[in-house]
């Protein structure tokens, strides 16, 4: 599959959440939790779950990162 994304992070599954409409999916990529709002039927079809090696594929112009 080509993509056109830039940043492409490899890591392991550590959570699946669900809610009504819309899951977080958590990410460990080398230390670091990334956390990715999908649906839950993107879930599903990708069949998503703990422990799964997984791609966080960020296609942004633009990151902005905060810290507490």
């Amino acid at each position: 599959m080509k993509l056109s994304a830039r940043n492409q992070l490899k890591g392991r599954i550590v959570e699946v959440r669900k809610g009504q409409t819309t899951a977080h999916v958590r990410l460990e990529v080398n230390g670091t939790l990334i956390t990715a709002s999908i649906t839950n039927e993107a879930v599903d079809e990708l069949r998503l779950a703990n422990g799964q090696d997984a791609y966080a594929v960020i296609k942004a112009s633009d990151v902005m990162i905060a810290t507490d």
